[in-house]
């Protein structure tokens, strides 16, 4: 995983707002970009892949996690998974190799 978020084509402030999301959530420890916005090979309406770590998200959580996205009214298409719910290991293997880290619970940001 890598951190270079500059060719994923999200704009800093869509970041931040999902960010702030992340943070209402305590139980999220990491949000993970893959998929084509990761790898740079991205359409301008391409979906935005994010996987997210935290061992205490249920779901319910997770439900509300995905509402209060989708009430940030973005201009892409969120898909939300929780990486431990993950059954397939080449995805695992993809989100370990292009993952970027867009929410880490402690960095201090």
């Amino acid at each position: 995983m890598n951190n270079d978020i500059s060719l994923a084509g999200l704009k800093r402030t869509d970041l931040e707002k999902l960010s702030e999301v992340f943070r209402k959530h305590p139980a999220v420890e990491k949000a993970i970009l893959y998929g084509s916005r990761a790898i740079g090979n991205f359409k301008p309406f391409s979906d935005v892949d994010i996987t997210l770590l935290g061992e205490g998200i249920s779901g319910s959580e997770f439900n509300r996690l995905f509402l209060d996205i989708d009430d940030l009214m973005l201009p892409y298409n969120v898909d939300l998974s929780l990486f431990s719910s993950l059954s397939n290991s080449r995805l695992r293997e993809h989100i370990d190799r292009v993952g970027i880290v867009i929410y880490d619970k402690n960095d201090k940001q």
